[in-house]
């Protein structure tokens, strides 16, 4: 069940579109959801659905599409490593094998803890600054060698902790 506020903010959004495209809204409600749960599950899905009178396999369809919805709980930081083939040619690949290697995970995995999701990604529209990744979907990384993921991680640590 979504909360009145959260049905607010819908609106909000739902109001920047003319009154019979309201599911131009889908993704922005979408990211509300993720925002306040974490994660999209096929209860809000329905949700959604209902709040935009759209069939729930069409916002089904829009958070299994885009990869920055996530489909299942993650941890309190979730890494997208781009890997499509710009990043792969300028070591994409590896920062993400580096990643599991120190992490102790595969990628869609999350630690032990709870802190970290590691997940391959496809172009994040920043190939020049290869290798990047993006943490909680929000945040650009780039240029990240060993060193530099070495101190981001460390650095997600410190604040995971507190």
């Amino acid at each position: 069940m979504i909360s009145e506020s959260t049905k607010a903010r819908f609106d909000r959004e739902v109001a920047k579109f003319p009154a019979d495209q309201k599911q131009s809204a889908v993704m922005a409600c979408l990211a509300i959801v993720q925002q306040e749960l974490g994660w999209v599950s096929s209860e809000s899905e329905k949700n959604v659905a209902d709040h935009l009178d759209m069939a729930p396999m069409a916002v089904h369809e829009v958070t299994t599409f885009y990869n920055m919805y996530n489909q299942k709980p993650v941890g309190k930081f979730k890494l997208n490593v781009c890997t499509n083939l710009p990043c792969q040619l300028r070591g994409g690949a590896q920062a993400l094998t580096y990643l599991e290697h120190k992490l102790g995970i595969h990628a869609g995995e999350t630690t032990a803890d709870g802190l970290i999701t590691l997940q391959p990604s496809e172009c994040q529209g920043a190939c020049a600054d290869a290798p990047v990744l993006l943490v909680n979907d929000r945040n650009m990384c780039s240029f990240m060698s060993h060193d530099k993921l070495d101190q981001l991680i460390e650095g997600l640590k410190k604040v995971g902790a507190d």
